[in-house]
């Protein structure tokens, strides 16, 4: 049963493959051709040249046609591929189309010029002929092109920019490409792979074809907001190319926090609450909203706000908040230390204050009395047993 389900699977495929390929073909088209996308290539001595074949098929009965190449100069090796190895003959069936290359090495001396081959598919009852004109020439001058995939690119100062770059080698040879970006002062740009994070400064790219890079630019975190340009530059041999990209940043608010002029000390009693007057000030381009406040002090102190937060805070402006900082009954005097933070939409700063605990009146009085009782105790027992 289930053998039986996967052969009607692959007789359905075949049929909808072939009545696919049926209506690819033209309908007045009929027979077999030999076909090449670039009959006419030219390709430098000493190196191997592919030139790309199709043989197709349109609504006739499949036919085993033998191939053979003539022509070809004295020193050169033609060699005709089908499924990555050499083949002798192709046999295309009906409605459908076979790719095959010819493979031509070139020694480094030959002649510079043009040599006339022809290929050739030939069987009982059709025989088929294609030429192919192989030019030997000089190398080609260089030509690079780089283009962006999105050239305009917004972030605030905090961004790291990534543009996607696809170079392309239009000469006839395989080139190393050096890579190299033009930023403003203090900016950081670097080039890596597509994927990965390796930084490199060149690519090597074959002839015609193309590989993508990516330019990652990282701006200071005092740039201020507006427009930027990035200029990246390619560049092998004696030709070169060049992208214009640019940066939109926006303003990033950043803040500061310290005391009412500069002070980040206070004093305060065990068990009572202290005020110290807290100034947060935005430094940055760009107003910070709905700033919020946090403190983190010692183990059973109480850290609050008047306001609990602040709505908007203007660039280059301040606005004070008071803190309400009351440690435990418990402290003991010393020096302890208490960290103010504010955060705005991820943005965050915190500064430590010094809070100076004292012990209270009542403990002070406390402790008279302990002295004051003590000595009387001392006082007696040296009249009762100093009688004796």
């Amino acid at each position: 049963m289930r053998y039986g389900f996967i052969a009607a699977v692959a007789a359905f495929a075949a049929v909808f493959a072939a009545a696919a390929n049926a209506q690819d073909a033209p309908k007045d088209v009929k027979g077999l051709y030999l076909t090449a996308d670039y009959p006419a290539v030219t390709v430098r001595p000493g190196e191997t040249s592919t030139v790309n074949l199709q043989l197709r098929n349109y609504d006739v009965a499949p036919e085993r046609l033998t191939l053979s190449v003539s022509g070809v100069p004295k020193g050169w090796t033609a060699t005709l591929m089908g499924g990555g190895q050499p083949i002798g003959a192709i046999m295309p069936a009906s409605d459908s189309s076979v790719s095959l290359e010819l493979r031509l090495d070139v020694p480094k001396d030959a002649a510079i010029g043009t040599q006339h081959l022809v290929v050739t598919a030939a069987g009982g009852a059709t025989s088929l002929q294609l030429p192919v004109d192989v030019t030997l020439a000089k190398d080609l001058p260089a030509k690079l092109s780089v283009t962006p995939e999105l050239p305009e690119l917004r972030g605030t100062s905090k961004s790291s920019f990534e543009y996607t770059l696809a170079i392309k080698n239009d000469s006839g040879k395989k080139l190393t490409v050096s890579l190299a970006a033009q930023a403003p002062r203090n900016f950081d740009a670097s080039f890596t792979e597509e994927y990965g994070t390796q930084e490199v400064n060149a690519v090597p790219i074959n002839a015609g074809q193309s590989k993508n890079v990516k330019l990652k630019v990282a701006p200071p975190n005092t740039a201020a907001a507006g427009d930027y340009k990035v200029t990246a530059r390619v560049s092998a041999e004696d030709t070169s190319a060049t992208a214009d990209l640019g940066l939109d940043i926006t303003g990033q608010p950043k803040l500061d926090v310290s005391g009412r002029e500069g002070l980040v000390s206070t004093r305060a009693s065990a068990g009572k609450q202290t005020t110290v007057p807290v100034v947060i000030t935005n430094t940055g381009t760009a107003p910070a909203e709905d700033v919020e406040l946090s403190g983190s002090a010692p183990s059973g102190w109480k850290v609050t706000f008047n306001p609990a937060s602040v709505d908007r805070i203007a660039p280059n402006q301040n606005k004070e908040v008071q803190a309400l900082i009351t440690p435990t009954d418990k402290a003991i005097a010393g020096d302890y230390v208490t960290t103010i933070t504010a955060a705005a939409r991820g943005e965050t700063a915190s500064t430590d204050f010094r809070v100076t605990v004292t012990t209270s009146t009542m403990w002070g009085i406390a402790g008279v009395g302990i002295i004051g009782v003590a000595l009387l105790v001392m006082v007696g027992a040296v009249a009762r047993f100093g009688r004796r």
